[in-house]
């Protein structure tokens, strides 16, 4: 009982204990020790504050993740039992396990339901505390707008007697984070190392040309984090706008003059005259093709006013259009996503000034608009800068993917699109 290690007829310790190697246990003792030493517990205990410090979770967030570590104790002592406890349950236990982690520490209420105003806690404290975008931060949309894009996408299905808000079931949370991912990694990496590797935590540095006004720009900080959540961390480094419509004209030709040179994803975004903002993420280059192309990265997105995410279903392989110069009327020309020819999930046409939207299974993905047909107000493509391992890797296959599409792009080059001015 005297020993270093904690008490070994607790046998809840015992269990998570048998998760970690004895390494990952001396770590851990050692990391708690470091921890205790700042709380002035004479070293058997941390406190919230030391503890919310050194994770970096602050808020109702940090609060409810200390109160759920703690087991609910209300004595405001962390000890050495709770931590590895705690981290063999959320790091390395079951999925079901760990996702019941998640729920419970949404509820940040502590009333044992999920509620509204519960997710609206969450979300506050993730831009604010977590990811640090300030209200200050917004330009076309309140900060509390922006919230509510991500409260929209959650749906209340229980209705509890005493309880005044409809609450959130378990399965609503999972239908929650699959249309949210960058919340899901967020949540479930919060007792990780608090260091800039951190999963959900990272934001793309968006490039803009000088000159270009802020205001006009759809993709904001929360929309590129949304729209990361489905993207590994290597593409979540330097997004560049490449081309915007209120900058460069509304001109199909101009979108690929400018976006041609970038070899690598890219992101489109559309916002429509009924105000409705979304688009779609591409994993190839946009190239000429008389068919669909494009991998299983592809994904459609919405943006306002709700935000979602839909990954392929593997129900077809309908996931990338990029038409042009086509005369039959079975190939439209234009860029899009998913469905099928003239019922796309995600259509913009030609001439740039209207498209459609519709329900598809590609991506299981609803209308993204308020109606099918799309009347694009602003176009927005930013270019995917990979990281330096995933260049070099996708620098072994270009040659061949150059190749088969050399005599395409020869066509584009030789109409003046391939290679137009900025």
């Amino acid at each position: 009982m005297g020993n270093t290690q904690s008490p070994p007829n607790n046998p809840q310790y015992v269990s998570a204990s048998r998760a970690f190697t004895q390494k990952e246990l001396q770590d851990l003792k050692s990391l708690f020790n470091s921890l205790a030493s700042q709380s002035q517990s004479n070293g058997n205990s941390i406190s919230p504050s030391v503890f919310q410090s050194y994770f970096r979770i602050h808020g109702p967030i940090g609060e409810r993740m200390f109160d759920l570590i703690t087991q609910q104790r209300k004595d405001q002592k962390l000890t050495f039992e709770d931590l590895v406890v705690a981290k063999a349950t959320y790091e390395k236990g079951t999925k079901d396990e760990i996702e019941e982690f998640i729920f419970r520490l949404l509820d940040v209420s502590g009333d044992n339901f999920v509620g509204r105003s519960d997710l609206e806690s969450v979300v506050i404290s993730i831009f604010n505390d977590i990811l640090c975008i300030k209200d200050s931060e917004a330009t076309s949309s309140s900060h509390q707008d922006i919230v509510n894009i991500f409260l929209n996408a959650a749906n209340f299905s229980l209705h509890g007697e005493g309880n005044t808000e409809e609450t959130m079931s378990f399965e609503d949370f999972r239908r929650w984070c699959t249309h949210l991912p960058s919340v899901r990694k967020l949540l479930g990496s919060l007792l990780m190392p608090p260091d800039y590797g951190r999963p959900g935590s990272q934001i793309p540095n968006l490039l803009t040309s000088k000159g270009i006004d802020s205001n006009i720009i759809l993709l904001r900080k929360e929309y590129a984090w949304h729209i990361g959540g489905a993207l590994s961390q290597h593409e979540l480094e330097d997004w560049k706008l490449l081309y915007h419509s209120s900058v460069n004209g509304h001109s199909f030709n101009t979108f690929l003059g400018h976006v041609s040179n970038h070899e690598g994803p890219s992101v489109l975004i559309i916002k429509d005259k009924e105000g409705y903002i979304y688009g779609g993420y591409a994993s190839q280059p946009w190239e000429r093709h008389a068919e669909f192309y494009g991998d299983l990265k592809c994904y459609l997105f919405q943006l306002n006013p709700v935000a979602s995410i839909f990954r392929p279903t593997g129900a077809n392989n309908n996931l990338q259009w990029c038409a042009v110069n086509f005369t039959s009327e079975d190939i439209p020309n234009g860029i899009g996503f998913g469905g099928r020819v003239n019922h796309f999930g995600l259509f913009i046409s030609a001439n740039f000034d209207q498209g459609h939207t519709f329900s598809c299974s590609t991506f299981g993905s609803p209308c993204l608009s308020k109606t099918s047909r799309v009347l694009p107000e602003v176009i927005e493509c930013w270019g995917v800068t990979q990281g330096a391992a995933a260049q070099s890797k996708n620098d072994g296959v270009k040659g061949t993917v150059l190749e088969r599409f050399k005599e395409d792009r020869n066509m584009l080059k030789l109409v003046g699109l391939a290679n137009s001015s900025e």
